[in-house]
């Protein structure tokens, strides 16, 4: 395995969990799947479809997002929306990266304090 394949392969993993993060995030503003996919994109989460339609289904189901159906359009879309509940573990999720980030760097630093 080169080199390349094997930072590809880090670096999926650690993004894995951070589209929860931006995916509640960017949600706190109503949108529909579709959407989503666009803005993440924009801001660097490169996602498939066939993963993050069963990820916004997850959070739903965890009671982290609400959703409703849009039929004004000529083709009906669901809406979600980051619920109270999303917007408080998102909270806690933010505060850990920042945690973590905060850990790294004094590691990479020597920074033992």
């Amino acid at each position: 395995m080169s080199t390349d394949d094997i930072v590809r392969t880090h670096l999926q993993e650690l993004r894995r969990g951070t589209v929860v993060v931006a995916s509640l995030s960017a949600l706190k503003e109503p949108g529909h799947g579709y959407g989503l996919l666009q803005t993440l994109g924009e801001y660097g989460f490169s996602v498939d479809a066939n993963t993050l339609y069963p990820l916004l289904r997850r959070l739903e189901d965890q009671g982290l997002l609400t959703s409703e159906w849009n039929t004004e359009e000529a083709r009906p879309r669901k809406v979600y929306r980051t619920s109270a509940a999303g917007e408080s573990v998102l909270g806690v999720l933010l505060e850990d990266i920042e945690n973590v980030h905060q850990s790294i760097k004094k590691l990479t630093e020597g920074n033992r304090s």
